[in-house]
């Protein structure tokens, strides 16, 4: 028989100190769920390039989920380097440079449509070198926030004329051909279109490859 008696609540040690000396964990991760549109999305979210930029395209980003469903109350973060392949951030170990073009910013926060979709406007970055002597292909790092998400999940968009530099690009060239399809997106009039799946039952299937963060 199970045993329903009420077991008493947990207790901590008392620990002299303040926030920086108590012996806590790290805090698990909220549920994305819907909560982002209390504080993440702002104006001119979706333009990391403004209107008037040379070269500026757009990132039309669907995400689908396990059941084939549009999630029309995702969204889409993306971080990128700039034409040049430089970031204007000091972890770049080059140090940060002023972007190029003229006010293009690197970073985007685009909210998905009744269809899933995202647009994000930007510029193509340019490759960006690694320790070794292989150059990574021009990509846009995309995090993806939704309903029924613990964490954000993250991944990569490339382009599709760039096939020379995705047979040396280190993560496109540690997956399998099929997985590498999944992370490159489809020109079209005004930029490039991608479709982000966020699950499916068949290993074998349509999922796009995400990072462990």
């Amino acid at each position: 028989m199970t045993d329903h008696t009420a077991k008493p609540a947990p207790t901590y040690p008392v620990v002299p100190g303040d926030f920086t000396t108590a012996p806590f964990g790290v805090t698990p991760s909220q549920t994305v769920g819907p909560y982002w549109h209390i504080g993440l999305p702002w104006t001119d979210g979706p333009d990391a390039a403004p209107s008037d930029t040379p070269g500026r395209i757009t990132l039309a980003i669907t995400v689908i989920d396990g059941a084939r469903t549009p999630v029309a109350d995702a969204m889409i973060e993306t971080w990128q380097a700039d034409t040049l392949g430089r970031f204007n951030h000091p972890d770049d170990p080059r140090g940060a440079v002023d972007l190029t073009p003229t006010g293009f910013r690197g970073f985007a926060r685009s909210a998905a449509d009744p269809t899933g979709t995202a647009l994000v406007h930007t510029v193509k970055p340019g490759a960006q070198p690694t320790e070794t002597d292989v150059d990574e292909a021009p990509h846009v790092n995309v995090s993806v926030f939704a309903r029924g998400m613990l964490d954000r999940l993250v991944t990569r968009l490339y382009f599709p004329e760039d096939t020379d530099a995705h047979a040396t690009d280190p993560v496109l060239s540690s997956l399998s051909e099929t997985e590498r399809a999944k992370l490159v997106a489809t020109k079209v009039d005004d930029g490039y279109s991608w479709t982000v799946y966020v699950q499916d039952e068949d290993a074998n299937g349509v999922e796009t490859p995400f990072f462990e963060l």
